[in-house]
């Protein structure tokens, strides 16, 4: 039977994303952490998550939170091991997203999700350009996709 890992959280960016690109995928990803509090018999407890976003969702995220915003997000947890500077092996638990909705509205003094002229994305490498799209053929560009366009006879009215 297959499992499920799904994860679903509401809560405050704990400090500013930062958005790099791969190496050699180019591939945007975007992390900060999150902290979502819950109430234990009149104490509240709060829980730091890492987050990490990735593609389209990881420039937007750059682009528009900022330490304290409400966000809702969903993804799945993984867990990976990595090397810190000295050496020794380390495990880290993630929340791969692939939904953010922003939440809260605007904040005192008005300052709703506007761009944040504070940080700007890294330039991406230089392997990850698109390659140029071909010119149309003509000016339908599905008139291929169907076959040749329907006559008067093929028409059931």
């Amino acid at each position: 039977m297959a499992g499920v890992n799904r994860v679903i959280l509401v809560g405050n960016l704990g400090k500013d994303p930062e958005l790099k690109y791969g190496q050699a995928s180019g591939k945007a990803v975007c992390r900060f952490t999150l902290a979502t509090s819950d109430r234990y018999g009149g104490e509240e407890r709060t829980e730091w998550h890492n987050i990490v976003c990735f593609d389209r969702t990881a420039e937007i995220a750059n682009e528009y939170l900022s330490k304290g915003r409400l966000v809702y997000l969903e993804g799945r947890i993984q867990n990976r091991k990595y090397q810190d500077q000295s050496g020794q092996d380390r495990w880290i638990t993630e929340i791969l997203v692939n939904q953010m909705t922003m939440l809260g509205g605007r904040r005192e003094g008005g300052e709703d999700y506007a761009p944040a002229p504070r940080r700007e994305a890294p330039p991406r490498p230089a392997a990850a350009k698109a390659p140029p799209r071909p010119a149309p053929m003509d000016d339908d560009p599905f008139s291929s996709d169907f076959g040749p366009p329907p006559t008067e006879d093929d028409m059931p009215f």
